[in-house]
């Protein structure tokens, strides 16, 4: 027989579930609820999900700690700039080596048009996403894809070359770890990942101290370099053999720009705080502004002043040795000030890796929120952490670090392509910004930005051609593949939306017959509950046992109806053949019945399992009810209920 049950007054309104597409269309986004309009770009109460309005200060970053968190990447390329333009500048001998003043000054020039122009894309898109945020308004949505396919690719091989780079230095200072050294970059990895799940404020602490010792270190050397006429030691240099160029070519513009190109490589990390500036306290761009103005100015002071150096002691470059070790060696000497000196650029290299952690997360979550990446990348944990923009990463970072075995040159000529992408967009679609708005000194800005672009334009070209066959041809193919895969994403959201009609008022609700279905094995206080929740969903109840011919199964089907007639719930108990020992088919099959026939009724599944007070005894369970629910999610369009009855004290059911 089946019990009526009718309420006596409308039920109070749900809470907000995991349930997509019912949460999803009050949202407006598509498949978890907290996703953004699809297919129309207009954001709905989805963005409050994505970016909380009033967030905790404590989780998010001073200028100080947007310099640790944000700039480790930048600071760390001083370790390699000059030593990029000085084995380009070696092909044309010492002569050669007297043009790297000019070009560090060069590239000083280009840090101080791209700070200047991030400072200005801070101002004017304080949401972050720096070059795609700038494309997005600017230059259309394809270009807009592309900028944030560059950023994403550099940001991912930062992570690959920060950490293959700063173990290098490691095993170069103890051999007998060259072995390991996969192994040891994912130990770093898996560091640095864990100080980022607890927030990037957590992460900016941990790397202040390492920070501050590397400028302090650097100033200390550049300042005591300039008061010696000669070098104080040559140790770190001898026995060691030059690179200079033997049959040396002639300084021409062809190798001036392939050394400004390749000195180039020590602005990537200029953007990152232009991609982050959500993560700073109020007044969030104020503060972002600062902490670019103060990375360029530490950068191009210590760019400069190591190629000064490198011209005041005619150092030549040679196998084995890093530029950085030998002006170490020149400026303070082969003393304890000297291994400061290289353990703090070690150290700096990995931990450069920070750099993306901090960026590419909000830059996914922007993406998100465009309905180009799934909506999980714009969930936030409770420290403000993209978690899940930092897993990703972190996943395909440790696969680079696998595939390229841990070595440093294997990565080095895919990196800084995409930065130069982003930076020459960026700086196109700044050109455009001020010639739409028109401001007070508007075509001063305008030009400024222009030059950039045409500078960071002609850089990206001669890197992608000088390093094409180097592997460069990878990122070529890369960032179409990523921009096709961005625009799947947009349609499939697309799709869904138009099912779900986001954008339109939908039809006032009506209220439909309600039948629910209680699966059940066997009688207990789980059984009881089970049926309580059931009488008080549906206008009827019907309790489903699967039985099987088996005759070991005999007993206990037939204990199982002789209890319920005892107990006389005022439920009816439907017996379900089975000729298989599936458990969820059975069910499946019965409500697809049930849907047939009674097409206007709605048809509930409320499947009862224990929830243990310990997390050790899940392992003791069957697992029935989660068969169960795969069946029906797989085979039917019914509701799925799963009751939770926890074993506690009280042994209240939930």
């Amino acid at each position: 027989m089946s019990m009526v049950s009718q309420p006596d007054g409308r039920p109070e309104e749900p809470p907000d579930t995991d349930i997509g597409a019912v949460t999803t269309a009050r949202s407006g986004g598509a498949g978890n609820g907290t996703g953004t309009g699809t297919g129309t770009g207009t954001t709905g109460a989805g963005a409050e999900g994505l970016q909380a309005p009033e967030p905790d200060a404590r989780h998010r970053l001073t200028a100080l700690q947007g310099l640790a968190a944000l700039s480790l990447d930048a600071m760390a390329s001083v370790a390699y700039g000059p030593e990029s333009i000085v084995l380009v500048l070696a092909a044309a001998g010492g002569y050669g080596l007297g043009f790297t003043l000019p070009v560090t000054l060069a590239i000083a020039a280009l840090l101080a048009v791209l700070v200047a122009s991030y400072r200005q894309v801070i101002a004017a898109f304080p949401n972050g996403g720096g070059s795609y945020a700038v494309a997005r308004t600017h230059l259309g949505r394809r270009t807009a894809l592309v900028a944030a396919a560059s950023l994403i690719l550099d940001y991912v091989l930062n992570v690959a070359v920060s950490v293959t780079a700063g173990v290098a230095a490691l095993t170069s200072a103890f051999p007998a770890l060259y072995q390991d050294r996969v192994w040891i970059c994912l130990a770093v990895l898996v560091l640095i990942t864990a100080i980022n799940l607890r927030g990037i404020v957590d992460s900016a602490k941990a790397f202040l101290v390492p920070t501050a010792v590397f400028i302090g270190a650097i100033l200390a050397m550049v300042v005591v370099g300039l008061f010696r006429d000669a070098p104080a030691s040559t140790v770190t240099a001898d026995g060691h053999a030059s690179v200079l160029a033997q049959n040396a070519t002639t300084v021409g513009a062809l190798l001036l720009l392939k050394a400004f190109a390749a000195g180039c490589s020590a602005l990537t990390g200029v953007e990152a705080v232009a991609n982050a500036v959500p993560a700073f306290r109020a007044p969030a761009a104020k503060r972002a502004q600062r902490t670019e103005v103060a990375l360029g100015a530490l950068l191009g002071v210590m760019l400069i002043g190591l190629s000064v150096l490198i011209g005041r002691f005619h150092l030549q470059p040679v196998e084995g040795v890093t530029v950085l070790a030998q002006l170490a060696d020149a400026s303070l000497g082969h003393n304890w000030a000297f291994y400061v000196v290289q353990f703090a650029t070690m150290i700096l290299l990995a931990l450069a890796a920070n750099t993306s952690f901090g960026g590419l997360p909000v830059l996914m979550g922007l993406l998100a929120r465009d309905n180009y990446l799934p909506h999980v990348f714009g969930l936030k944990a409770d420290r403000q952490v993209h978690r899940h923009g930092v897993l990703a990463l972190a996943a395909v970072a440790a696969a680079l670090l696998v595939f390229s075995g841990g070595d440093v040159n294997t990565l080095v000529p895919l990196f800084a392509i995409g930065v130069f992408v982003g930076f020459t967009i960026c700086q196109v679609g700044m050109v455009r910004h001020w010639r739409l708005e028109r401001s007070p000194g508007w075509r001063g800005k305008a030009a400024l930005n222009g030059f950039g672009a045409l500078l960071t334009g002609v850089s990206a070209v001669v890197v992608t051609a000088t390093k094409f066959t180097e592997g460069a041809w990878l990122i070529v193919v890369a960032l179409p593949v990523l921009v096709l895969a961005f625009e799947a994403v947009h349609r499939a959201y697309g799709r869904i939306g138009e099912r779900l009609g986001l954008g339109r008022v939908p039809e006032p609700p009506r209220r439909a017959t309600s039948l629910v279905v209680v699966p059940v094995s066997h009688l207990s206080r789980l059984t009881c509950e089970a049926l309580n929740a059931a009488v008080s969903l549906g206008d009827e109840v019907v309790a489903v046992t699967v039985t099987y011919a088996d005759p070991d199964d005999r007993p206990a089907t037939e204990a199982l109806r002789r209890d319920w007639e005892l107990w006389n719930p005022g439920v009816e108990l439907l017996e379900l053949p089975s000729a298989t020992r599936s458990i969820g088919r059975p069910i499946a099959d019965y409500v697809t019945d049930l849907t047939a026939r009674r097409p206007g009724t709605r048809v509930t599944v409320l499947i009862p399992e224990a929830e243990p007070a310990h997390l050790w005894q899940r392992l003791l369970q069957n697992q029935r009810g989660a068969v169960v629910a795969h069946a029906v999610r797989r085979d039917t369009d019914a509701v799925i209920c799963r009751l939770r009855f926890r074993l506690e004290a009280g042994n209240r059911a939930s």
